[in-house]
């Protein structure tokens, strides 16, 4: 079978060194490729070469002939003066209510992506940046693709925006290119990655999981400049494979040499010695809200709720964008007061919080000097560093640590901000989408600088790997004014919002449609849901014949029961949706 799209030899360079040196490889049809690699590799540059945005220095770029293709960057812009309305459902030709409310695909990414939420007549210029590009991705998730090629996609998605996502993007038919530092993300939705790394793609078989063993294997083999890269690869081997089989979705590998490899390694931390050392340092109260209500803007985050946070604990917060994360972070830190209640801090407790905005850098210093005027030497858990030793460790080698801050990409600032707070050896941290802008190995290195860290951690993130990695419990806003333990982690939490979103709709629909459209439309909605219903009992059917066929296979057990899980929840929801659209296309 032809490939969608061939680069033959290609190279690309910007400034003084190549990005791409001699690429050579293919998409072909319904591949889901996931691209990876350090910031500043060429991840972005090899999108646009492929989606044809950008040519070649050198070598050749072949397209399949009447190739759909829709390319969404960090560089993609909406048209001037376009409404949301026009910029998604223009090309369906379907701008009207009652025609895209018929039409599944677009009702289903309009509100997947929470978008029916922002008003589709609302112009484009007065979307925040994150608003903006959910709705260009809506805009090309709508239309019939061969090849989708999406650059970090998740960002501004919330937990439950990333799920349906991944969704969405495997039922598809069409091929995908993935720029993404999600890893949970790439272990559901890719089954190929590509490393950009030293002007080359390096390719593997298999999500997220599978090239962490594929590098682990290398690593093993590799020289001793490798050492540090190997190291980390152990233990992030070793967490995988010490968590739940159902994480590692397509473990093809069963590499004995990688499995050696991390027979020794401990596990990522020793839950009860950080504890015990954290209550050395911060005595029994550490954040406590009491009675506290809190509103921002007419919405009501917290009704007369009461919080502790104690020492030691590594918190991950969860809920829908809007849902108040933010704020609830901010009365924390001190940034905001109550309407009611109050907020108790321990006296020994040193908070520093991480902020999604990255203007508190010091623009004309150098780098290391913006981290050595915090503190020259940092004990991280039974590790002293220095400035220049934690600036390594997050990607900052010692030619850049002399770099103006000024100069420095998104990506590296973030980097920088991180490094600054943790010099200031907090007892507390509170961490706001700290993913954002970072790659794959410095996510690898902050985890592994967590690991060891011996404080209260507070997080909120829409990287579902990351909150799994480094917390230890789970809460959520789910719009009552409570703050919502979750014993079951983030998959109780999706559980529980596909019931709310399955009762809301139901309430909804409880009306009689006022004109033969809408009956119209209600009844092919109606056939959709009953066709999804027979695809999902046949999926259970199966399921349960492969769980009788694989009973002496724990791990292929425990992924067909997750498996087995999501159908039956989705089946209960679409039976939910069915009910309510039977009673409109009476």
């Amino acid at each position: 079978m032809a490939n969608l799209v061939n680069l033959e030899a290609v190279g690309k360079s910007y400034g003084t060194g190549p990005l791409l040196d001699g690429v050579s490889l293919g998409v072909g049809e319904g591949d889901r490729i996931g691209v990876v690699g350090l910031n500043g590799s060429g991840k972005t540059t090899l999108l646009e070469v492929l989606a044809g945005l950008e040519q070649p220095d050198s070598g050749r770029v072949s397209r399949s002939r009447d190739l759909r293709t829709a390319v969404v960057t960090q560089r993609t812009e909406l048209p001037e003066g376009t409404t949301i309305r026009h910029a998604v459902l223009d090309p369906l030709g379907v701008t009207a209510e009652h025609e895209w409310a018929a039409d599944p695909r677009a009702r289903g990414i309009l509100t997947g992506l929470g978008i029916t939420a922002f008003g589709l007549d609302t112009p484009a210029s007065t979307l925040s940046g994150g608003e903006r590009r959910r709705v260009a991705l809506a805009a090309a998730l709508v239309r019939e693709l061969d090849l989708v090629i999406l650059d970090e996609p998740t960002n501004h998605l919330d937990v439950e925006g990333v799920r349906w996502l991944a969704e969405h993007l495997t039922a598809r038919r069409s091929a995908l290119v993935v720029v993404t530092h999600d890893r949970w993300f790439l272990d559901i939705v890719c089954g190929r990655i590509w490393e950009v790394v030293g002007g080359g793609v390096e390719q593997y078989d298999g999500g997220y999981s599978d090239w962490v063993y594929a590098r682990a294997e290398r690593a093993r083999i590799a020289d001793a400049a490798e050492q540090k890269r190997r190291n980390l690869a152990r233990k992030e081997l070793a967490w995988l494979r010490r968590g739940p089989p159902a994480r590692t979705a397509k473990p093809r590998y069963r590499i004995e040499a990688a499995e050696a490899l991390i027979s020794d390694v401990p596990a990522p931390r020793d839950s009860v010695e950080l504890i015990t050392f954290a209550r050395r340092r911060l005595g029994r109260t550490v954040l406590e809200l009491e009675d506290v209500t809190l509103s921002i803007g007419g919405q009501r985050i917290l009704a007369a709720e009461t919080w502790r946070i104690g020492p030691g604990d590594r918190v991950g917060l969860v809920g829908v964008n809007g849902s108040g994360k933010t704020t609830l972070l901010r009365l924390l830190a001190g940034e905001v007061e109550p309407d009611a209640g109050r907020l108790v801090r321990g006296k020994t407790v040193r908070l520093a919080y991480l902020t999604q905005e990255l203007h508190d850098l010091p623009g004309p210093q150098r780098v290391r000097e913006a981290v050595e005027e915090i503190a020259r030497r940092v004990v991280v858990g039974k590790q002293e560093l220095s400035a220049s030793t934690l600036l390594e460790r997050f990607g900052f080698p010692t030619s850049r640590q002399w770099t103006p801050v000024a100069d420095l990409s998104g990506g590296e600032r973030r980097r920088l901000q991180l490094a600054r707070l943790l010099m200031a050896e907090p007892n507390v941290l509170l961490l706001d989408e700290p993913t954002n802008d970072l790659d794959i190995d410095t996510l690898q290195q902050l985890e592994d600088v967590l690991d060891s860290w011996p404080g209260t951690l507070v997080v909120v993130s829409h990287d579902r790997y990351l909150v799994e990695r480094v917390c230890d419990t789970v809460v959520a806003l789910l719009g009552d004014g409570r703050v919502t333990h979750l014993p079951g982690g983030i998959d109780e939490y999706l559980a529980r919002r596909v019931s709310r979103v399955a009762e809301q709709g139901t309430r909804t629909v409880e009306r009689v449609p006022s004109s033969a459209a809408e009956r119209r439309a209600a009844r092919k909605e109606l056939a959709r849901l009953e066709r999804r219903l027979e695809a999902l009992a046949r999926r259970e059917k199966e399921l349960h014949v492969a769980l009788a066929e694989a009973a002496t296979d724990a791990e292929r057990l425990v992924a067909l029961d997750a498996e087995l899980r999501r159908v039956l929840a989705e089946k209960d929801t679409v039976e939910q949706l069915w009910l309510a659209a039977a009673d409109d296309a009476e």
